[in-house]
């Protein structure tokens, strides 16, 4: 037995993984591969809460520019402090949605598992930490209003969606916008969590049907439990590209 399987079986005592970097057995490594096959520009960051998925972008070799949208306001100043040494780097506070508006958005005890949406009991049973503590009122745009503030033409967009449930909403709000777009990157729920959200199976409809094709599925949340998995990301990237 080699001394890399005493190291492995160390580090999962801890907690850890130690996987290649490769496109067989790291998702971060098959995510950079698409986005560099498909010459991505710029990532729209939404429901970036405190700039965690745009710093490991950065991680993984991502150099490209980064917009971030997030409409919590503790959140959003975690996020601006990341940002602020990163000209490539832009910020929003902002909400987005299928309808420009004012809604109120519940606060999770966590703040990434905020949502526009009720959160259902399966969710917080197996994540506490996850409920609801607070409300807070939020101003909700459509990504077709503002996007070209945020746009440059010719660009190469990579879209990705963290936004608890309300994903399907925000790309309604963004079938303009979907025109520049070449990737999506999304959350989506193998079984429902928040009240109204559609589950896998019709977001990769949805996306077919809007041109896109599943290209690679990242692991998300587990029941920690049953070791049942709740949610996973799906990359998408448009079938002509």
């Amino acid at each position: 037995m080699g001394v890399s399987i005493y190291i492995k079986r160390a580090l999962n005592r801890l907690g850890y993984d130690l996987k290649k970097y490769n496109l067989v057995s790291s998702h971060l490594a098959r995510r950079m591969q698409l986005l560099k096959h498909h010459r991505v520009d710029v990532l729209f960051d939404v429901g970036a809460n405190a700039g965690q998925y745009a710093a490991q972008m950065r991680e993984i070799g991502y150099q490209g520019r980064m917009v971030s949208f997030e409409p919590l306001p503790e959140a959003y100043q975690a996020l601006t402090t990341r940002a602020k040494h990163d000209a490539m780097w832009e910020t929003v506070n902002v909400a987005l949605g299928d309808v420009d508006t004012t809604a109120t958005i519940n606060v999770a005890g966590n703040s990434q598992s905020s949502s526009l949406l009720a959160m259902l009991p399966r969710h917080a049973a197996f994540a506490p930490d996850s409920a609801y503590v607070d409300e807070v009122e939020v101003t909700v745009r459509q990504l077709d209003g503002i996007y070209k503030d945020y746009y440059r033409l010719g660009e190469q967009v990579y879209l990705k969606l963290d936004v608890q449930g309300y994903e399907q909403n925000v790309l309604k709000g963004a079938s303009l916008f979907l025109q520049h777009v070449v990737g999506v990157q999304m959350e989506m729920s193998l079984v429902a969590l928040y009240e109204g959200e559609r589950l896998i199976d019709e977001m990769i409809r949805y996306m077919d049907a809007e041109g896109f094709k599943l290209m690679s599925i990242e692991p998300g949340v587990c029941d920690p439990q049953s070791g049942q998995m709740l949610q996973a990301d799906g990359v998408f990237f448009r079938t002509e590209a």
